[in-house]
């Protein structure tokens, strides 16, 4: 193989690293977030540089010649040494900042609350609020609420929600334990922008929902679960989104047999390599939401 005195560039290094510790070229483009024919492009560069093959075919995947091992052995100390010295770097500066598209309410009720744990020392968050879906050349990341089948970027799956209807301290005194359906139907629904979540869980109670002229709905969740607490009606608690107002006794759950939402938030980034910064904030936001990422 011709030699080439062009030094491969930092992300071909990083695909021949993670084609060797995962294996194979499919399983390195998954965890770069780039195509399988990007990791071999990436890859074959790096050969042609060395002059040598790197790999070769091992059953389904790949692994590394005698060469190869050598090289990525240096590689890999060459990037311990460019982190080692980074850190030492980033220690004297600024906290990096990170832009993040959001719900108002998932604002107030998430990100608020938990703002020194995101943030620590090294990170600077700037909201920016919004009702619609930012574009990701906008924003570093932005958290949406659905089922994840967004197309323009990598999805990071956030807190599973349980439905639980809600109430004053009043009306769930007036409806007793664990009431039925049909009595948390003599009351005024509270939506939010999302009107399905009350179908869902009537459904599962064998009941099917329709629009009633004496139920209400808001833009923001958070004013959902605030109407509710001034006895306005039932809202439906996203649990755990919404747990701050059942540990402050506001809004009392009327069951305890939830329902499990098909919604939920995600953490949207745009694909391919991340600032250090960007893929902390992700790993942090999986990590307060108790999601195991390797399930």
């Amino acid at each position: 193989m011709d030699h080439s005195s062009s030094f491969p560039s930092f992300n071909s290094l990083q695909a021949v690293l993670s084609a060797s510790r995962t294996g194979s070229f499919s399983s390195a483009a998954e965890e770069l977030d780039i195509t399988h024919g990007a990791v071999s492009r990436r890859v074959t560069s790096v050969e042609t540089w060395a002059g040598t093959p790197l790999f070769e075919r091992h059953g389904r995947g790949v692994r590394l010649t005698i060469e190869g091992q050598r090289l990525v052995r240096l590689f890999g100390q060459a990037f311990e040494l460019i982190e080692s010295g980074a850190a030492d770097w980033r220690e004297n500066r600024q906290p990096e900042t990170v832009r993040v598209s959001v719900l108002p309410s998932f604002a107030r009720l998430w990100i608020l609350p938990n703002l020194l744990a995101l943030e620590r020392s090294d990170l600077r968050i700037e909201l920016e609020l919004d009702r619609r879906f930012a574009q990701l050349n906008e924003v570093d990341m932005a958290i949406r609420y659905g089922r994840g089948n967004w197309s323009d970027g990598v999805a990071a799956p956030l807190f599973d929600e349980d439905l639980v209807p809600a109430a004053s301290p009043q009306i769930a005194d007036a409806l007793g334990e664990n009431p039925k359906a049909d009595a948390i139907l003599r009351y005024p629904l509270i939506h939010d922008a999302y009107p399905d979540s009350w179908s869902t869980w009537l459904g599962e109670r064998g009941q099917r929902y329709r629009p009633r002229a004496q139920d209400r709905r808001f833009p923001d969740y958070d004013l959902c679960l605030h109407a509710a607490a001034a006895s306005c009606g039932i809202a439906l608690l996203r649990m755990p989104y919404g747990e701050s107002f059942v540990r402050g006794d506001r809004l009392i759950p009327l069951s305890n047999e939830p329902v499990s939402s098909p919604l939920r938030f995600y953490a949207i980034t745009e694909r391919g390599p991340k600032r250090h910064a960007v893929r902390l904030l992700v790993e942090r936001l999986v990590a307060l939401s108790g999601v195991d990422r390797n399930v």
